[in-house]
């Protein structure tokens, strides 16, 4: 379905309404598989399909929604994951960026303000596979690269909100351990 523009459209300034969060958390957490996923989440929050459909493509015009697609349990299909980080100097960074994103299996890649400044996450169909991508990128870039325990323990998690938020406190979890090694 196309929506022309008109003067209804959010601005592209990233001032979200709460309309607009609660558009982003269904999306996000909630996502409709039916015939007209736009109309259901308009019935959940309260709004009509046409406008559900123009606030998202108003929030992906102004870059807060990069892209819409389906998250998976890795496990459940034979895979396995981990959070990976590395010690990257600036003048290694778009080379050691390039290497890692070769990876199908990168799901994340991101700059950080710690010793390991570049992190990122991996999925694999084995744990030697894991191992196998992680020595290729430190034999194609010479860095100290640092593995964590892999997140398949929280998959027993079944609410999506609280394994996306114990993903995210387990990672806060390892910087903490990393700096208190690095301070000790």
């Amino acid at each position: 379905m196309t929506i022309p523009k008109t003067e209804n459209r959010k601005p592209k300034t990233g001032n979200l309404d709460d309309l607009d969060r609660a558009i982003l958390n269904e999306i996000q957490s909630h996502f409709p598989i039916e015939s007209r996923p736009y109309a259901e989440l308009g019935r959940r929050v309260g709004a009509s399909e046409e406008e559900v459909v123009a606030r998202v493509m108003a929030m992906a015009d102004a870059g807060i929604i990069r892209r819409l697609g389906a998250n998976f349990t890795s496990r459940k299909l034979g895979y396995t994951s981990t959070l990976c980080a590395a010690r990257v100097t600036p003048e290694s960074l778009d080379h050691f960026v390039a290497v890692v994103n070769r990876y199908p299996g990168v799901t994340h890649n991101y700059l950080r303000r710690h010793r390991y400044n570049v992190w990122f996450t991996l999925i694999a169909e084995s744990e030697e596979r894991l191992n196998q991508i992680l020595e290729e990128i430190t034999r194609a870039c010479g860095n100290e690269l640092w593995q964590s325990v892999g997140f398949d323990a929280l998959d027993s998690l079944t609410d999506s909100d609280r394994r996306a938020r114990a993903n995210y406190y387990y990672g806060q979890l390892q910087v903490v351990r990393e700096l208190k090694d690095a301070l000790a």
